[in-house]
């Protein structure tokens, strides 16, 4: 914790402006901790992060370093900041976080991706049979998904994710985060496999994007669809009047109860 409180004191004695969930607040912590901020101070929370955010991001692309800080927890998971840290990803401005207790919320935090509602996944099977059975069943996972992997396993783990997932499915690797080479690297599933064809070191998180709503909804259906199964009624059978119920194509429910069995 030490370290933490060292880096904190360092980013705050560095930056040319504080975004504080609260002024107030931040003011008190300052006082608490002995810390004189020279930086300009300004407000970002929940009403004004909208038209607050360009006004940053402006700042920034000038060569200004600016620290978000929020009055507990990490920013931008259900707190102020996944609307500034998206911003920056488009205008391909840096973003990094102090160093803090979990890798799982710094990834989150920097990925770019919704934080809102996320699962941890850890790591998953090291054989790429039992690997791609997980990836599979996670197909239709409608949350942001944060997993640990070993660099020398990072393109087998994205080749397979990509295959179950989707190529186009949006992700980051994060590499080394906090540290003296951290690196974040966005793209699809497609593009991040042919990225770690090279070597890649260091600890790595990754992070990808939850299924969109239709891939959520077929999921759903695929898992009626057993249901009736488990209780005797024949597969065919079973499709067709979840599809019909549904409205949606037979044939395509068919194939992903088939993808689901296998």
């Amino acid at each position: 914790m030490r370290y933490v409180h060292e880096a904190l004191r360092d980013a705050l004695g560095a930056a040319d402006v504080i975004a504080a969930e609260d002024t107030r607040r931040f003011a008190d912590l300052c006082r608490r901790a002995g810390l004189t901020v020279t930086a300009r101070v300004v407000s970002y929370f929940e009403g004004n992060e909208v038209a607050r955010t360009p006004e940053l991001v402006a700042a920034m692309a000038t060569g200004a370093t600016v620290v978000l800080v929020t009055d507990a927890g990490m920013p931008s998971v259900s707190d102020p900041g996944f609307r500034l840290v998206r911003a920056c990803i488009e205008a391909e401005v840096r973003v990094s976080a102090v160093p803090g207790p979990s890798a799982v919320l710094t990834a989150l935090a920097v990925s770019g991706l919704d934080t809102d509602r996320f699962c941890f996944e850890g790591f998953l099977p090291r054989k790429g049979g039992p690997r791609r059975a997980r990836l599979e069943r996670l197909r239709t996972e409608d949350r942001t998904m944060v997993f640990f992997e070993a660099p020398h396993r990072l393109g087998e783990f994205l080749a397979d994710a990509a295959a179950s997932l989707g190529e186009d499915r949006r992700a980051a690797v994060c590499r080394e985060l906090t540290k003296t080479y951290e690196e974040v690297v966005r793209d699809t599933l497609a593009g991040l496999t042919n990225w770690a064809q090279g070597e890649v070191r260091g600890e790595i998180t990754v992070v990808i994007a939850g299924a969109d709503a239709a891939a959520a909804d077929i999921g759903t259906l695929v898992s009626q669809v057993q249901g009736l199964i488990d209780s005797g009624v024949k597969r065919s059978a079973a499709v067709a009047q979840i599809a019909r119920a549904a409205r949606v194509d037979r044939r395509e429910l068919y194939d992903a109860v088939l993808e689901n069995e296998r």
